[in-house]
């Protein structure tokens, strides 16, 4: 069996939907209340209100970072026409900082599946240097791999997902 099929991101099918094959080289750490994303972990939307806490590795503040966060499941799984959602977008972020310290071009918007297990993707890319980067006329539709194309950001240098779907007897219709 080959490193690559047991890469989560691969399992995930997050290469694939979202982003081509890549190797990870700068560490990125996400955080919602003291609990670590990893592949495949699952929140609640409860969990994911407020933004999250994002370290980004390296180790030259000259070296800076944009952050990607993306739904590929939007609207559901089976029917992504929405495919991909972003739900935050910074650019200018430091090295060995997050993204308080970057420029926020789309604000943290919390992810609300209503129905199906969603993908919630968190992508980092190395940016040549500073670039006025454009916020998009709307979420829906946004497309990462255009996107870095656009701004010439290569691959991506870290990535990392987590599951998230509707609160059990939240929401939905009701049968009288």
């Amino acid at each position: 069996m080959s490193s690559r099929s047991r890469n989560p991101l691969v399992v995930g099918r997050v290469i694939g939907d979202v982003l081509d094959p890549f190797e990870s080289s700068i560490p990125m750490r996400v955080t919602y209340n003291n609990r670590d994303v990893s592949n495949g972990s699952e929140f609640k939307p409860s969990h994911v209100v407020n933004q999250p806490r994002v370290s980004i590795g390296g180790d030259d503040l000259r070296n800076l970072y944009t952050l990607v966060v993306v739904n590929p499941d939007a609207p559901s799984p089976s029917d992504p026409t929405l495919r991909e959602y972003l739900h935050w977008l910074v650019t200018d972020i430091p090295a060995t900082t997050g993204p308080t310290f970057g420029n926020e071009v789309v604000n943290y918007e919390s992810p609300r599946p209503s129905m199906g297990i969603h993908r919630i993707v968190f992508v980092l890319f190395h940016q040549l240097g500073r670039e006025i980067v454009y916020a998009p006329g709307w979420r829906q539709n946004f497309i990462t791999r255009e996107f870095a194309e656009l701004y010439n950001l290569g691959s991506p240098v870290a990535a990392v997902y987590f599951n998230i779907q509707r609160e059990a007897g939240s929401g939905g219709r009701r049968l009288c």
